[in-house]
């Protein structure tokens, strides 16, 4: 199966945690996985066993926005510079796609390899926000690297793309959300991880978007309940102490494999459930996703920003589709 998975939760959730247990979970099974941290706080590669200076040597996706942009609009000629590309630009005849296995100019600059039991992962990186960076301009293009990439990608057979998120209005605001196959909620129980739970499915219900929840820092069988009574069916998988996770958050992991049997069994139902969504992809509307997303970013403040008219980025006649762009 080929799929976009998200982790959204609010901080301390165990959001990032959980995305790098499914990542290892992935890499052990041998599935090929490009993992993106494009979360405020980047803990991925931390969480995935690199060191702080490691981490800190991540090259930035928001740091080589142009690098990226001049990669992904290739020859397409609705789309005139890398200065009129802004993050919801959609692809058209002539952009370069990305696939998750190959080489290309993007990986080279940004993307680095991870060795996990099992095998390697690609990780990619945002880049650290500052205090500058939560204003609009800055921040926007820091995730918007990220959105260019997911707009551009077509992901082939047994592939996964992780991506650690906050669960933040500005992936609403862009349309990121509506970039993955399966979106899972890591929600504690409690009334405050409830609630980030409903403004998330309140965004997401006009647009086909899946999403499960993982109880998290689940201590009791009251926990589940609590979560069952307030979240319903949308309740996939709950998650207890580890301490596997104990060990690896002091930054003495042991082997994968050891992973308590319950947790491995989560992880093991998450594939399931956003495997399964496969067969619900729909190219058109994901297509036509961009392009609504891209014409609201155009009209508030893309247009002004660029002085061109976005909405001719726009082909008509291009619908994304899996291995080859194919015409609508």
């Amino acid at each position: 199966m080929n799929m976009k998975i998200a982790f959204v939760g609010k901080g301390g959730s165990g959001k990032t945690t959980l995305s790098s247990l499914f990542i290892r979970h992935l890499a052990a099974a041998g599935a090929p996985v490009v993992a993106i941290d494009a979360d405020i706080n980047q803990h991925l590669g931390p969480a995935l066993g690199l060191d702080e200076a490691e981490a800190a040597a991540l090259p930035a996706m928001g740091d080589r926005l142009r690098l990226i942009k001049d990669h992904l609009r290739g020859g397409n000629p609705r789309i005139a510079s890398a200065e009129t590309m802004i993050k919801t630009t959609p692809p058209g005849e002539g952009s370069r796609l990305v696939r998750v296995r190959e080489p290309n100019a993007i990986y080279d600059a940004c993307a680095r390899p991870v060795e996990l039991d099992g095998g390697a992962v690609r990780l990619m990186v945002t880049g650290p926000f500052t205090d500058a960076d939560l204003g609009v301009a800055c921040y926007h293009s820091k995730t918007g690297a990220v959105e260019l990439f997911l707009n551009h990608l077509v992901d082939g057979p047994d592939e996964y793309v992780v991506v650690d998120m906050t669960a933040g209005s500005d992936s609403f605001a862009s349309g990121m959300f509506t970039r993955f196959d399966m979106t899972f909620l890591v929600a504690e129980p409690t009334r405050k991880g409830v609630s980030v739970y409903r403004q998330y499915k309140e965004y997401a219900r006009d647009f086909d978007v899946t999403l499960k929840v993982v109880g998290n820092k689940v201590q009791a069988q009251d926990d589940v309940d609590f979560l069952r009574k307030e979240v319903g069916d949308d309740l996939l998988v709950t998650v207890g102490h580890s301490d596997w996770v104990r060990a690896m958050e002091k930054g003495r992991p042991p082997r994968f494999g050891l992973l308590e049997e319950t947790n491995a069994a989560a992880l093991h139902r998450l594939r399931n459930a956003a495997d399964a969504t496969y067969a619900l992809r729909d190219w058109e509307r994901y297509t036509r996703q961009m392009a609504h997303f891209h014409l609201k970013n155009a009209e508030s403040w893309g247009n002004e920003r660029t002085g061109a008219d976005l909405a001719a980025q726009i082909d008509p006649g291009f619908v994304l589709g899996e291995g080859v762009a194919t015409p609508a």
